[in-house]
C-alpha cells in the first residue's frame, strides 16, 4: 500500500537556523535564505523540526513545522508561518 497523499520533506532543524540567524544576522527566514546557505535544494517541501535551541528572535516560512519546532519560535517571539 502506497499513500497518494503522501509528501516528502526535506528537514531542517532550529539548530541549524539559529547558526544561520547568526551567521547572516537575519530576522526573517524563508525557503530562499535556505537555498541560499545550502541548507535544502529548494525543490523538496521543507519542514521545521525542534532540535536544537533557538534564541534568536526569527520569523520562519516553510511548508511545515513540527509542533516543537512552532512552539519554541514562538517562545522566543517569532513567527512561524506555513507557506
Amino acid at each position: 500500500f502506497k499513500n497518494i497523499n503522501h509528501k516528502e520533506y526535506f528537514p531542517v532543524n532550529l539548530s541549524a537556523l539559529q547558526k544561520l540567524a547568526e551567521e547572516k544576522n537575519l530576522t526573517k527566514i524563508g525557503i530562499a535564505e535556505l537555498v541560499e546557505a545550502g541548507l535544502t535544494n529548494g525543490k523538496k517541501l521543507v519542514k521545521i523540526l525542534g532540535e536544537g535551541e533557538l534564541k534568536a528572535k526569527i520569523d520562519v516560512e516553510a511548508n511545515a513545522f513540527s509542533k516543537t519546532a512552532e512552539e519554541a519560535i514562538k517562545a522566543v517571539g517569532g513567527n512561524a508561518t506555513k507557506i
